[in-house]
């Protein structure tokens, strides 16, 4: 006799499982991994030697409060370490941030090609996510505001966006804030801020200093080469630190991950070296890919998403690179399996990209 097994709320069994970014195909040796947008040159070596370092007092406890990283992340960014929260990875801040404030019978507003993981969290939280329509893949204020309603309690904006790489001026988030009533939350995902070079362009923080009910989430994931260690933060009001502070764990970011933080973001020299080789190969690579005719989408971010037209022409174009040892990501999660999401790597990365998508570009126009 079957034993009954604990059902969990309705809204868990309609969430799809997140699927990171592939690192490995089945016999092949080398791997270029430009799924998972990570940094194109590694882990600082500052960050290294302070990860080494770490390994001596592993037995201990880490700083529930993440003082010093903290008090780094506020010179760095010219931001109050008191409204600084750090977690693990910025999507625990998130997942956070809308069990907080949201729940059942709350609704959750998101543009239609967001970070999946806001729906994510959102249907875990009991939320209704509501997806709305962008314009040219890119937010459309108004139509988000259009959508917010008397039960919303979120909104949801990744600024540049991941997956689409499409980013809004500081006068169009403004306006976004501006139109929301003054209880919403809204969260604004800088994840990729470091790579905009674009002078309209203000992460969140503007927002969050002028009291409103904002919060700015960055990570370390990207351009500070930290994916392996996860590791986030958050800026936000008093009130929401206060939350935030009330519900995460009390050890939440490890020791490690506080030394590797600090000593990455006094990596000399690290970002500006960084963001010039993105600039350089974003543009390089998108004016390559275009003048083989695939469609290539404007982004701020360290990533391109491709067009083939098709599902069936982009998942041929995946194989392709899979054979040369190539991993990009496919983006049937964001319902646009037309495309192809692609890293900016290194220059010889880049370069592989091009070899293998001209050669099937050729091979698509010879058989028609």
């Amino acid at each position: 006799m079957s034993q009954p097994k604990s059902l969990p709320r309705p809204s868990i069994l309609s969430i799809e499982p997140y699927v990171g970014g592939e690192s490995k195909i089945p016999g092949v040796n080398r791997i270029v991994k430009l799924s998972s947008n990570e940094g194109a040159f590694g882990v600082p070596p500052g960050a290294q030697a302070a990860y080494i370092a770490a390994a001596q007092e592993l037995h201990r406890y880490p700083d529930g409060h993440a003082t010093a990283l903290r008090e780094a992340i506020g010179r760095r960014f010219g931001v109050d370490p008191a409204r600084v929260v750090c977690g693990n990875g910025s999507d625990e801040l998130i997942q956070h941030l809308i069990l907080a404030y949201g729940g059942e019978g709350t609704e959750l507003v998101m543009s239609a090609h967001g970070f999946v993981m806001y729906d994510i969290s959102g249907r875990y939280a009991g939320c209704r996510v509501i997806k709305v329509p962008e314009r040219n893949l890119t937010a459309d204020v108004d139509a988000m505001l259009a959508a917010v309603g008397p039960r919303t309690r979120l909104v949801f904006l990744a600024n540049p966006n991941n997956p689409t790489g499409s980013c809004l001026p500081a006068s169009e988030v403004a306006r976004l804030r501006e139109g929301l009533p003054a209880e919403v939350l809204l969260v604004l995902d800088s994840a990729y801020a470091e790579y905009v070079t674009r002078p309209d362009y203000d992460p969140g923080t503007a927002l969050v200093e002028a009291g409103t009910n904002t919060v700015m989430t960055r990570t370390f994931s990207k351009i500070f080469g930290l994916g392996g260690m996860r590791l986030g933060w958050a800026y936000a009001p008093v009130h929401v630190v206060d939350i935030l502070n009330r519900v995460r764990g009390p050890f939440n970011v490890n020791s490690a991950a506080q030394a590797a933080g600090i000593a990455a973001l006094a990596e000399p020299g690290w970002v500006e070296k960084s963001v010039a080789h993105n600039t350089e190969w974003r543009a390089t690579l998108s004016e390559a890919l275009r003048g083989i005719g695939i469609t290539v989408h404007p982004s701020e971010g360290n990533f391109i998403l491709a067009d083939f037209g098709t599902a069936e022409r982009a998942s041929a174009a995946d194989a392709a690179l899979r054979a040369r040892g190539v991993i990009v990501r496919a983006m049937g999660a964001y319902s646009l399996p037309q495309c192809l999401r692609i890293t900016i790597g290194t220059a010889e990365e880049c370069r592989m990209v091009q070899e293998a998508l001209t050669e099937f570009m050729r091979g698509a126009a010879a058989h028609g």
